[in-house]
Parts: structure tokens; sequence; C-alpha cells
């Protein structure tokens, strides 16, 4: 007789060796992963007291940060996709308008950038940070769920269990230097079986809802609002019976 997996929230990982699924944000405010002690971006990390870290890798981290007020950075140290999850963020550059990004919208900041931070009270976004590569053009890119997008290819017919999806995308930001991308990916219901994620993969979804099992069978349901990260080479088998919608910030590794 096979086993029913359960439904849970993911739990906590080892910052480094464990390839598990890591809840960053729940929408109904349900458990998420804690955050890791003693974890830090750095020195230099505008929001080094606010950062809570819940995934780390020698090249990378996520999680999640809450902060209101404003930050004048002369170089960020890093490049950082933000969701935000709560409030407002305003983020104004040089010669460029001002661009408050809301919630269910993001933004990425690359590396070098000088720019201003204003936060809004009770603003909150998940995060991934590649704190590690070259070749970054200052400056900063939106992620608007509303952008337009082209189709894309399909999971391999081999790892499918039953009918190709119908894909689309928008990458939205490139950095050769740290093998990141970020942007917009929907697609119509399809299911996959398990496989080691090709790389890291931070998922904040937009509208639906998919099934993620782990490799001990457990199932971790991601919904609308939800953030997850997923490490590469983490098991997972994905399952969704609805019309998906996606961000994602994408990284081979680089360490």
């Amino acid at each position: 007789m096979t086993a029913i997996p359960k439904t849970v929230s993911p739990t906590t990982v080892s910052p480094t060796t464990s390839p598990a699924l890591v809840m960053l944000h729940r929408a109904s405010g349900g458990s998420s992963s804690p955050s890791i002690a003693g974890a830090t971006l750095g020195l230099a990390d505008p929001f080094a007291a606010r950062r809570e870290v819940a995934w780390m890798i020698p090249a990378a981290a996520a999680g999640c940060v809450g902060f209101d007020g404003t930050v004048d950075v002369a170089s960020f140290p890093h490049t950082e996709t933000m969701i935000v999850l709560s409030g407002a963020l305003t983020v104004s550059v040089d010669g460029a308008a001002a661009l408050t990004i809301m919630s269910g919208s993001g933004v990425v900041v690359a590396r070098g950038t000088r720019l201003r931070i204003a936060a809004a009270a009770g603003t909150r976004w998940a995060f991934y940070a590649a704190t590690a590569g070259t070749g970054a053009t200052p400056g900063v890119t939106l992620l608007d769920a509303g952008a337009a997008l082209a189709p894309s290819a399909a999971p391999p017919a081999n790892v499918l269990i039953g009918p190709a999806p119908d894909c689309r995308s928008f990458n939205a930001y490139t950095e050769t230097g740290a093998n990141l991308r970020a942007g917009l990916w929907d697609s119509t219901p399809y299911a996959r079986v398990s496989r080691p994620h090709k790389l890291s993969e931070l998922m904040h979804i937009l509208q639906g809802s998919v099934d993620l099992t782990g490799e001990d069978g457990t199932v971790f349901t991601v919904a609308q609002g939800d953030t997850v990260m997923v490490p590469q080479g983490a098991p997972c088998a994905w399952d969704s019976r609805v019309h998906v919608a996606k961000f994602y910030v994408v990284q081979e590794a680089v360490a």
C-alpha cells in the first residue's frame, strides 16, 4: 500500500549542506523557517540589523528583512532581489525617476549601485542576495507582475507526468558574473517527477498554488503570496493543478 505524504510547512535547514526547501514567508501568517543564528552578509550590509537569513551558501543568501526609515548607500555591497511582502519601498538613483515598489512587486539592486532606499512603516520584503561574482552594472531593475510574457520551454518530456504545459516567462535581470537571473514566469497545470533542482531558486507565488514534494515524500503546499527557497540539488517534485505565476530568482553555483 502506498503511503500518503503528509502536508506540513517546511522547517529550517543547515545553512550550507542540507538540500531541503526553506519557507521564507507564509502569506497566511503560518510558520516559516527561522533565521540562522549569527548569519550575516557582512559589515557593509545596510540592513544588517534587520536582516533574517534563513538560507546561506558562500555565494548567496535568502531570507526576509523588516525595515522602515531611510538609508543612503554609496555602493550597494551585493546584488539583492527584494520582493515586497507588505508596506512599500521607494528606491532613488541619481539621474533616474524614483521607483516605488508596493506589495506584490519587486526590485533588483545591483552591486555597486549608489542609491537611497526609503521604507514605509510596516515594510517587509523577501530577499535573495548574490554575495559573490563580478561584472554587475550598477542600477535598479523593477520586477513587475504585469510584465508581458513570451512563450518559454516546458520541462523535458522525460520528467513530466502527463501532458506538457504551456509556459511563458520574462527575464527582467541578468548578472552573468554571478550566474544570476530574475524575472516572471507562469504556466498551465502540470506535474513532474522528483529530481535534484538544477539551480538555487527563490520563488514568490503571485497566482495559484503548487505542491512541492521533498526527498522524504513530504508535500509543501506553496500558495499565492508565499515565498520559498529551493536550493540547488534539493530533490523536488512539482504538481500544480491550477494556473501558477511566480517571480523567480535563479542562480547556478559559483562557489
